[in-house]
């Protein structure tokens, strides 16, 4: 690997999935592998990163910030590649970048649809979803395409079932069908980003306000008690 070119390594292990991806900081991808299903992850997720940057001839000093799906989503999903960023993080001294799982579902909806302005809905269980509004921009003053952002003003929350949403927006993600959408509002269901994704938006994210140290690099849970056991949650 030629000096001076700037990678990241990418995680996502929210989406049913476990997906690992190199990319340089031009949005060039140089490895991007994703096995489907969320019952071998921890197994599969070093494996993989180890198998990326073999494939690029990218060590891990070599890279810049490591980039992952801090959620919202699945529990064991998030914890899992936090984890394993936090733990890359401490040991290389390698900043992290957090994306969010509903911004990925936007992007994905963006870069395969050209949909500039979303709901993103992912199935939260419990009668809720996990929801957010995006619109394409720019982040800061950088080269980059634009990408899809929260829009301002709004915060990525919790909807109940059956909601109806402020306007007749297309609808990303599998939370798309539990809310009560308007007849001519579109739904997109099924889409999964993929790490390639993720490095996109933490990318962008990077070089507009940098990364944090690994005590920082928080996952996003919104239901923040929902992962505890029920003796944990007060409950018999």
């Amino acid at each position: 690997m030629s000096q001076g070119c700037t990678m990241f390594l990418a995680i996502d292990t929210v989406f049913a999935q476990c997906s690992v991806a190199i990319v340089s900081a031009d949005l060039q991808v140089l490895s991007c592998q994703t096995q489907i299903g969320n019952k071998e992850q921890t197994r599969q997720v070093l494996p993989m990163v180890d198998a990326a940057l073999q494939q690029t001839a990218v060590r891990l000093t070599d890279i810049t910030a490591l980039l992952f799906n801090r959620g919202p989503g699945a529990f064991s999903g998030i914890r899992i590649n936090t984890a394993v960023v936090q733990a890359l993080s401490v040991a290389q001294d390698i900043p992290c970048v957090g994306v969010s799982s509903l911004a990925a579902l936007a992007q994905t909806a963006f870069d395969k649809h050209q949909l500039t302005h979303v709901y993103a809905a992912l199935d939260a269980r419990m009668q809720q979803v996990y929801f957010g509004e995006f619109k394409l921009g720019a982040l800061g003053a950088q080269t980059l395409p634009p990408v899809m952002q929260q829009v301002l003003d709004t915060d990525e929350t919790l909807l109940d079932y059956a909601m109806s949403t402020e306007q007749a927006l297309p609808v990303i993600g599998d939370g798309a069908t539990l809310l009560a959408l308007a007849h001519t509002q579109p739904s997109l269901v099924d889409i999964r980003p993929d790490a390639a994704c993720i490095a996109k938006l933490g990318i962008a994210q990077y070089l507009a306000s940098g990364g944090v140290p690994a005590e920082q690099a928080l996952p996003v849970y919104l239901r923040h008690h929902a992962w505890k056991t029920l003796q944990q949650q007060g409950k018999a």
